[in-house]
Formats: C-alpha cells, sequence, structure tokens
C-alpha cells in the first residue's frame, strides 16, 4: 500500500490505497516512517510525497479509528521522522487532505496541490485531539487564528484558500510534475550541501 522508488537523488514516496481514499492503517504509517529512514539514510536530495487516485489521504482508516488508531504514536513519529529529513520533502496534493494525514503534510518542507483539493481537520465533532504537533506546525505556517479555524471552527477550506493562508506553496494540475522541478535545484547539489542549507533555514 506504499510504494518507494528513487532515482538521481529523487524519491518518491506514494500511498497507494484509492480504493479507500488511501486512509492510513497503522501498518501503513510504520511503512512510511520506514520508508523515509531508508530515503534518510541514502544520497537523495529530495523526497516527494504523494498519493494515488483522487484523494491524497482521508487520514486514518475507519476501522482502525474505531479500535483506537487515532492516538496511536505512529501519526508523531512519521511526523517527525519527515521533520527531520536531511533533504528536501514536498508534498504533493493529488486531491484532498484530512485528519490525521495533515501531520505529514505539514511536517514537509513545501506542498503543492492540485486545483480541487479541500483540507480539513474534523477532531473537534469528533471528540479527540490533533497530534500535538500538527497543532503546532499549523500555527506556524497560517496563524493562531487560521489554525483555530480549521481545528476548532471546523472549517474545510479549498486550495485556493488554502494557497492564501500559506497552508500550501502551489497549485498546479500536476502536483508530482511541479515538486520535481521545485526540487531541480537540490538534484544539482551536493547532499551535504542540501543538508547544510536545511539546517541553516530550520535552526532554531
Amino acid at each position: 500500500m506504499i510504494s518507494l522508488s528513487q532515482q538521481d537523488g529523487l524519491a518518491m514516496l506514494r500511498i497507494r490505497r484509492p480504493e479507500k481514499a488511501n486512509s492510513l492503517t497503522g501498518a501503513m504509517l510504520r511503512q512510511l516512517a520506514e520508508g523515509f529512514d531508508d530515503i534518510a539514510h541514502s544520497d537523495c536530495r529530495a523526497v516527494i510525497l504523494t498519493g494515488e487516485g483522487k484523494v491524497f489521504s482521508a487520514g486514518a482508516d475507519l476501522d482502525e479509528a474505531q479500535a483506537g488508531l487515532t492516538t496511536s504514536p505512529e501519526w508523531e513519529r512519521l511526523s517527525a521522522r519527515i521533520a527531520t529529513m536531511p533533504c528536501l520533502t514536498i508534498a504533493a496534493l493529488n486531491g484532498t487532505l484530512a485528519g490525521g494525514a495533515f501531520g505529514m503534510a505539514l511536517a514537509c518542507d513545501l506542498r503543492v496541490a492540485v486545483p480541487g483539493a479541500s483540507f480539513f481537520y474534523p477532531v473537534m465533532k469528533r471528540g479527540f485531539l490533533p497530534q500535538p504537533s500538527d497543532a503546532r506546525r499549523m500555527t506556524t505556517l497560517i496563524g493562531p487564528a487560521r489554525a483555530k479555524m480549521i481545528l476548532m471552527a471546523g472549517q474545510r477550506i479549498d486550495a485556493a484558500l488554502a494557497l492564501d493562508w500559506g497552508l500550501v506553496d502551489r497549485i498546479d494540475e500536476d502536483p508530482v510534475a511541479h515538486a520535481r522541478d521545485l526540487a531541480a535545484d537540490c538534484l544539482a547539489a551536493s547532499p551535504e550541501l542540501v543538508m547544510a542549507i536545511k539546517g541553516l533555514i530550520c535552526q532554531p
């Protein structure tokens, strides 16, 4: 359900469960974290995270959510792994992003979305907390009032508004191709230079 490919310094991780809106099971979260671990120990200078089909991810698998997946530490482990990658990370959002899947995109360095994507995180009405790092990263990107619009007022926002708020960085009909273009300079550089420049930007 998770595929990983690497070529010429570029890695691609793809969520492949379109028949279930790419909803994530515990096993898939672990596969994603392991995939990022493998990439981190390679010479890749950029990684693109995307989904298959018309939805990037609907969040937690419904059956596993009812069994407690929504509070699993695997979500935080995955987002922490993405946030500390020594290369450029780009979320190529092929469709709607919902719920716990937000953490993956928020932890990436850049986000590109299709025009028809929408974004929502309905934790308030479902009676549970978002992952702590999701709330912090969302607030850093879009500010506290807008984060409250999504997390507390339950607002679903479209791609144009997400771009205006700074939740995504680009809108494109082909987000993977656009992500490849954004990664081009990193792919032409050494892994050490990519890591050093990212470290300068991300240092406290």
